[in-house]
């Protein structure tokens, strides 16, 4: 992902739906710290939870023990957060397997567009998706890098068709940078394996959701070319996000962007203690609705009440077409591992994975129900 200070919306030719004027680099996150709300419960439902989380271990998952646990471990092995609910409650979200996948996509090691890698990266990914009984489009799609040139990319959509008109997006991206070492297990593996998990749940139901959900795996969120380091790193908008400016620019082009209720973003969101901000540049009714789910399930020590401005990342391709979109991301790794060779397995938690995973599911039928804006 990268960070941009200002953001301009504006919107893009929908003839060509590919070219768009430059907008402002780089530049690091502000911080603006709040007081964060604290969650109170009756003595009884504190007991209650006492009761059913004795005797287990808060400490984040080690790379060991989650080793251990192969993809067809029980939902009862989920570690969640206090006052959170029992893991058997959450809608069959597997945190275990969404590690799992993490796993597989260090394993297979960096995954730039066009690599060797990345194509095992997509073959994976998509044999995942039509093992759950998922429908599952491919958009092959081509982007120009000023020093790589011409590069291959993918777009990975796994559609679960709903009772009634309207698209929810969830997505992320599954390609990493170039920087030597740099393997992504948090930066992008902790967004693929949720959402990969995601698609087993919700195309494993018999029952429809209410709207339809796109789940998203976005190529060339990275910006495009050979970095020595993540301090030698530029930022160039034509050069970066081109799978969701691919993607925003075809569903405005086929009509399809106009039912689209609200795309809604996964990015780095599997580190221990996980920690997601507000972020102000987003979409506020869907920031909204998104605390308020994630805390009517018992995580308002996960989605906290402080705000981090966010820029440049893929919502920001849909936020510029008149799409509400939001940015579920924590980005407090910015001054340590992030893009690093240290951004490796042992720095995912599943139950960080299990967490989001959990208020994406309960969030769909949220959207749903709000009228359109």
């Amino acid at each position: 992902m990268r960070q941009l200070k200002n953001v301009e919306h504006f919107t893009e030719n929908e003839e060509n739906g590919m070219k768009i004027r430059s907008f402002l680099c780089q530049a690091r996150r502000l911080r603006t710290l709040l007081p964060f709300s604290v969650f109170s419960v009756k003595f009884a439902t504190f007991l209650a939870v006492a009761l059913l989380f004795a005797g287990c271990n808060d400490k984040p998952a080690t790379t060991n023990a989650a080793a251990s646990s192969s993809p067809q471990s029980s939902t009862a092995q989920i570690p969640t957060p206090k006052n959170a609910p029992d893991p058997a409650t959450v809608d069959g979200f597997d945190g275990t397997r969404a590690f799992e996948h993490v796993r597989h996509l260090v394993d297979i090691g960096a995954r730039p567009p066009a690599s060797d890698g990345i194509r095992q990266a997509q073959a994976y990914i998509v044999s995942q998706l039509k093992s759950y009984g998922c429908a599952v489009d491919e958009h092959d799609f081509h982007g120009t890098s000023p020093t790589l040139g011409d590069l291959a990319m993918k777009n990975i959509v796994a559609k679960v068709p709903g009772t009634s008109p309207g698209i929810v997006i969830l997505a992320t991206h599954y390609d990493t940078i170039r920087i030597p070492g740099f393997i992504g297990a948090n930066d992008s593996g902790s967004g693929t394996g949720t959402l990969l998990e995601l698609a087993r749940v919700l195309c494993g139901r018999t029952e429809k959701p209410p709207v339809s959900v796109w789940i998203t795996f976005f190529d060339g969120e990275e910006t495009q070319a050979n970095w020595p380091s993540k301090e030698a790193v530029q930022w160039d908008d034509n050069n970066a996000t081109f799978g969701s400016r691919e993607m925003a620019a075809s569903m405005a082009i086929s009509g399809e962007l106009k039912n689209v209720r609200a795309m809604i973003l996964t990015d780095m969101i599997g580190q221990p203690n996980l920690k997601i901000k507000r972020d102000t540049n987003s979409t506020p009714w869907v920031q909204k609705t998104i605390w308020e789910t994630a805390h009517r399930l018992g995580y308002q020590n996960v989605f906290v009440e402080e705000d981090n401005p966010v820029g440049g990342d893929d919502h920001f391709s849909f936020i510029k077409r008149g799409v509400s979109a939001y940015d579920i991301i924590d980005f407090s790794t910015e001054t340590t591992y992030w893009h690093t060779p240290e951004d490796s397995l042992e720095k995912i938690d599943p139950k960080s994975l299990a967490t989001v995973g959990h208020v994406l599911i309960e969030l769909v039928p949220e959207i749903a129900k709000r009228p359109r804006p």
